[in-house]
């Protein structure tokens, strides 16, 4: 494995990150097809072995119990001083007021909740799961700050909002001496290309780099075009949003068959490839769910596409309607509501 340096820092991370959205006690809430401890364990310990360094967790999912297979795995299996343990909030994981949000008691109150369940005693990429429009950005990027003053908290990072929004976000930390963003964890694959529009531009001229979540488009460009999948079938409410982009998403996904097999490799690891040839991608975050989907995203670093190849598959986009937003507080109230059955002050 060939480590690299996530954007202008001196950390290193492997360039693959194990998304373990997917690791959790299933009758503890969202996601529903995640899979338990014992099977969880063993996909942990195959990355660890194959030199994956790299883990990205949040407080979400399945209700913090991904966090505490994670950190009972790692404590296992690795060096915790060689691994880098990527970690998000915002979203609520209980009922009731100050449940939801960036504001300064809920960051004090989540870190610790966190590293408790983590078994942790500071977290290496601490990051925000979605802007929170309730509160201040002084009031959040403060209390950030102080996290890793404190050393809770070793870096820090964003994930999917306006570009004009982590821009400002970006100037108000400068101005104050705050610690800043170093990565930005947005949704960017063959079918969602609409972060080249601001978002990655930015990011390349901070000196930022991103941290690809659902590189696959939901294993959609792994698999020919109409097979279903128990997690597809469980996220069937995606299947309207993505209905008005089905005709190109179809041609993409038949391009990516097609330069699979001249390759002779699987679909999965041609769609990697391809999130490779920009410099702004740090890791895209794999979500294992069999040992074979890290054995393909790692032997997908030793593909290289052609320009051609990538004119091929960039060929037939179409482009999409923004669905990452949520920035409205009542309709992302609603949203992970939605996810996580609990009641929010925002909704």
């Amino acid at each position: 494995m060939q480590y690299v340096k996530l954007g202008h820092t001196g950390l290193d991370v492997s360039p693959i990150c194990l998304g373990c959205m997917g690791f959790g006690d299933p009758s503890r809430g969202y996601p529903a097809w995640s899979l338990d401890e014992e099977a969880s364990r063993p996909l942990i310990r195959h990355a660890i072995e194959a030199g994956v360094n790299f883990f990205d967790t949040a407080n979400m999912y399945s209700n913090g119990s991904s966090e505490e297979i994670l950190g009972r795995a790692l404590k296992d299996f690795a060096n915790r001083d060689a691994v880098v343990i990527a970690a998000k909030l915002s979203a609520p994981t209980r009922n009731g007021p100050n449940a939801l949000g960036l504001s300064r008691k809920a960051i004090m109150t989540e870190i610790d909740h966190s590293l408790r369940r983590l078994g942790a005693d500071y977290i290496d990429l601490y990051q925000i799961h979605r802007r929170d429009q309730r509160t201040p950005w002084e009031e959040t990027l403060e209390a950030l700050h102080d996290l890793v003053k404190i050393g809770k908290v070793r870096y820090l990072g964003a994930s999917s909002m306006m570009a004009w929004e982590f821009g400002k976000a970006l100037h108000l930390q400068k101005a104050n001496g705050w610690a800043r963003f170093v990565s930005m964890q947005d949704n960017y694959n063959l079918l969602a290309r609409e972060e080249e529009r601001e978002m990655l531009p930015l990011c390349a001229d901070e000196g930022v780099q991103t941290i690809v979540y659902s590189p696959l488009a939901r294993g959609r460009l792994a698999r020919p075009w109409g097979e279903t999948t128990a997690r597809s079938k469980a996220e069937s409410s995606y299947t309207k949003a993505d209905e008005p982009t089905a005709a190109s998403d179809e041609k993409i996904v038949e391009a990516v068959g097609a330069v699979a097999a001249d390759h002779g490799v699987s679909q999965a690891q041609i769609a990697l490839a391809w999130l490779r040839r920009n410099p702004v991608v740090a890791a895209p975050i794999v979500g294992a769910l069999k040992t074979e989907h890290i054995d393909d995203a790692i032997a997908a670093l030793s593909i290289t596409l052609t320009d051609d190849e990538a004119a091929r598959l960039e060929a037939p986009y179409a482009p999409r309607r923004d669905n990452q937003g949520l920035s409205d507080p009542v309709v992302l109230g609603r949203a992970v509501e939605a996810a996580t059955g609990f009641k929010t002050a925002a909704a």
